[in-house]
Formats: structure tokens, sequence, C-alpha cells
């Protein structure tokens, strides 16, 4: 098992109901993609919410092929209206 951090914003965090967490991944999870399918999967008010989320992996915008490793912070991050 490889444990990450997870960083929570805006409308990620109101759904999560939290800001952060540690989570344990199967060692299967090995690329951004997979762990957000994961997310989905395990967070049932994630599902299908993450299309427009970015992702960064130790405060570095990542792609769906990067590497998720042992000791990440992995930061979800909706897009922000302005105006």
């Amino acid at each position: 098992m490889k444990r990450v951090k997870l960083l929570y914003f805006a409308g990620v965090r109101d759904l999560i109901g939290r800001s952060e967490e540690e989570l344990e991944l199967p060692e299967t999870i090995a690329r951004v993609a997979a762990l957000v399918s994961y997310l989905e999967e395990q967070r049932p008010d994630l599902r299908g919410r993450l299309g427009s989320v970015r992702i960064a992996v130790n405060e570095a915008f990542a792609d769906a092929d990067d590497p998720v490793r042992h000791g990440d912070v992995i930061a979800l991050i909706p897009p922000v209206a302005g105006g």
C-alpha cells in the first residue's frame, strides 16, 4: 500500500466534508488517472464530478499519466469562477 495526503478545495471540499485526509492506496494506483477513477469508486459523491477538477501532485499541476507515489501530497482543485 502507498500512503498519500489528499487536499480538497472549494466544491470538492464541500462534497467530501473535510479539507484534507491521508489515504492508503492500493499499489495498482500508479497514475493520476487511476487515482481519479479510484476516488470516484470510493466516494460516490465525487462520481462524475472530477472531470473538470485539476490535480496537483506535490504543488505542481499533474497530467493523467503522471505517477502517484508513496508520500505524495495531492490536491484536487475545482475550477474557480470569477468576475
